[in-house]
Order: structure tokens, then C-alpha cells, then sequence
């Protein structure tokens, strides 16, 4: 499957499955065909989004050593995020929804 975000302040943006449940989850909403993130609900999942940045990279890190021996995952969360994090503020101007 793959999520595809609409909104009418920015581009569509197109997730693999693992990748937009990731972030769906991290937002606290239901993972399936459809959905909606509402204007109010934009600064918290912007905050929540940032907060597990903060937590991935850390783990990260602290992984890091152990990481030589064994190849991580290369594309960090921070990385994955960013393009929906400008999403969610280009939305919040605007005051619309994004849905999928």
C-alpha cells in the first residue's frame, strides 16, 4: 500500500506503507485507506513529529557503534519526516486539512 497526503496548501506527498504508518502512528491516528488531520490538530503533530526526531536520533547515536558491524537503516526518521513536517506547516498557514 502506499499513503498518499493531498492538501490544498502544498504538493501531494507519496509514502511507502511502513514509512506512512511510521508517521501516522507517531501522530496518534488510525492507519488505514483514508483519513484527515484536521487545522487544530497541526501544531500537535508537528510537535509530536519533532519529538521523535529528537528520540530516533538519539537511539541512533547511541547505535552508532554497534551500527559498524552491522549496516542501519540509512534514511533517518528526521529525514522521512521533513518533507511532511513542511506539509503540516504550509497547512497550518493556510488552515487546511490533510487527508489521505
Amino acid at each position: 500500500m502506499i499513503y498518499k497526503f493531498k492538501s490544498k496548501a502544498d504538493g501531494d506527498l507519496v509514502m511507502l506503507e511502513p514509512n506512512g504508518r511510521q508517521i501516522l502512528d507517531i501522530l496518534g491516528k488510525t492507519t488505514g485507506a483514508h483519513g484527515i488531520i484536521l487545522p487544530a490538530e497541526i501544531p500537535g503533530a508537528i510537535s509530536a513529529l519533532e519529538a521523535a526526531i529528537v528520540q530516533d536520533n538519539a537511539a541512533r547515536r547511541a547505535a552508532t557503534a554497534e551500527a559498524k558491524a552491522h549496516e542501519m537503516d540509512s534514511v533517518t526518521l528526521q529525514q522521512r519526516a521533513k518533507p511532511f513536517i513542511t506539509m503540516l506547516q504550509r497547512c497550518a498557514q493556510d488552515n487546511v486539512e490533510i487527508v489521505w
